[in-house]
């Protein structure tokens, strides 16, 4: 058998045609003396990736191993697809996403040059031709870059467009599944991860020079959906900071969470008040803040947002 040295593992949800895009950027890879496996796992439960799978079967052959699990949640399927995993080194990238063909040559120095246990890199949107210029001007997909090597913590990971040890990552696995399966229709699942792994030593660092480019489909770029995604960036920040709280400190803790929310909420409001009408981008801004304050409160109403698997995710 041929040793596999990175298993690139890739989640699909009703995406067929951006994840052929993907695969075939996949293909086009300089990079020598690596054996590649490729795993994808459909996560429709009309099983929409078929076709296309079977097209890219014959182009890739062996490499290419798709999985359907028609319960749709990202932890399992996640899990479902690291658990096919047999490289030393596992990569994680959307199926919205794609990379230049320098890619995985980028990360895989990167993690030799800083022998890093994981290797972030960029995720850089790419607009569609009705996106208004205020979304563009105003980067609210944009984010943060830093230099090559930097040693980063929990705050700057991601699961798209990420190299991992895979030892590392097993030795996260609780009850036998890596991604915690109660955030697999929530999201947050690799907000809880990454930030064990920091907690467990693990040396994370940044590659810039190995991004990939994510499609920003024009009904995300809305005041609407900016809004919402706050809210429910909100929400998911208090849920994975109290869980991550042992659990002696979390009632303290929660009482300082929500309490910094409602005085931030406050600021915010004022702020949306005096620059709404001569500085209009400014306002949205602080809106945005606003919305991500009252997802932290809605926290505490017991209410799990369910956005993985909807209709506005497809």
């Amino acid at each position: 058998m041929v040793e596999i040295s990175i298993s690139i593992c890739i989640c699909t949800f009703k995406r067929p045609q951006l994840l052929a895009r993907l695969l075939n950027a996949i293909r086009m890879q300089d990079i020598q003396d690596v054996t590649l496996q490729i795993i994808v796992v459909d996560n429709d439960p009309a099983h929409s990736a078929q076709s296309e799978l079977q097209k890219q079967a014959a182009l890739f052959g062996e490499r290419l191993t798709f999985i359907h699990l028609p319960v749709s949640n990202i932890s399992l399927a996640r899990n479902v697809a690291i658990s096919a995993a047999q490289g030393e080194w596992i990569c994680m990238v959307d199926d919205d996403e794609y990379p230049q063909s320098s890619w995985l040559r980028e990360l895989r120095n990167a993690q030799r040059s800083y022998q890093a246990d994981v290797v972030f890199a960029p995720v850089v949107p790419e607009y569609d031709a009705s996106t208004p210029e205020w979304v563009r001007r105003g980067g609210y997909f944009e984010r943060r870059r830093l230099p090559n090597g930097t040693v980063i913590d929990h705050h700057d990971a991601r699961s798209g467009n990420v190299l991992v040890r895979r030892s590392v990552l097993l030795a996260q696995a609780q009850n036998g599944a890596v991604f915690d399966p109660a955030f697999g229709r929530t999201g947050g699942e690799d907000s809880v991860l990454f930030r064990r792994l920091d907690m467990a030593g693990a040396k994370m660092i940044w590659c810039d020079d190995a991004p990939v480019f994510e499609s920003v489909p024009a009904e995300r770029a809305t005041r609407k959906w900016l809004l919402q995604r706050s809210f429910r960036t909100g929400q998911l920040f208090m849920r994975t900071e109290l869980l991550m709280t042992p659990a002696a400190q979390r009632p303290l803790r929660a009482c300082w969470l929500g309490l910094r929310a409602i005085l931030q909420a406050l600021i915010g409001m004022l702020c949306v008040a005096l620059l709404i009408l001569f500085a209009p981008q400014r306002a949205f801004r602080w809106a945005r803040i606003v919305a991500s304050q009252f997802g932290k409160l809605n926290h505490f109403a017991g209410k799990v947002p369910e956005a993985y698997g909807s209709p506005e995710s497809s």
